[in-house]
């Protein structure tokens, strides 16, 4: 066996990387470039999330089904994929009526707005990413 062949089969490919959470390349083409809009879209979304879960915590199905709507959008617009994506798991939880699985689904959502939340500050200069309480 040569000495390439045993290379190769020792070292193997690294796992993929984890998707960013919040997409760069998407947010810098959506913002085209502009740093101060990117700080103010990015600040106006981090209060959209807690109005939004405020808003989604005990509503009627309908209620948090369009709550969540609204934020998918938003989320989608920045490129924050698993927050949008959570955000559509509760949109579509709502329309289905079970609370087990809005709750879930719910939980989730929060998960990714708590991740997405510290991203943010960081991105910021607001904070070294530790945490911030979604109540």
């Amino acid at each position: 066996m040569s000495a390439s062949r045993l290379l190769a089969v020792a070292d193997p490919e690294p796992p993929p990387a984890a998707p960013a959470v919040i997409d760069e390349v998407h947010l810098g083409r959506m913002t085209l470039g502009d740093t101060r809009l990117e700080r103010e879209i990015l600040e106006i979304f981090v209060r959209q999330i807690g109005l939004t879960l405020t808003r989604i915590a005990g509503a009627a199905p309908a209620v948090a089904a369009a709550a969540a709507h609204t934020l998918k959008g938003s989320a989608r617009g920045i490129g924050t994929w698993r927050l949008a994506h959570a955000a559509e798991q509760v949109e579509a939880a709502a329309g289905r009526g079970n609370a087990e699985v809005l709750s879930a689904a719910t939980a989730e959502l929060k998960a990714a707005c708590l991740e997405v939340c510290a991203a943010i500050d960081v991105r910021l200069g607001k904070t070294n990413g530790a945490g911030r309480a979604l109540d």
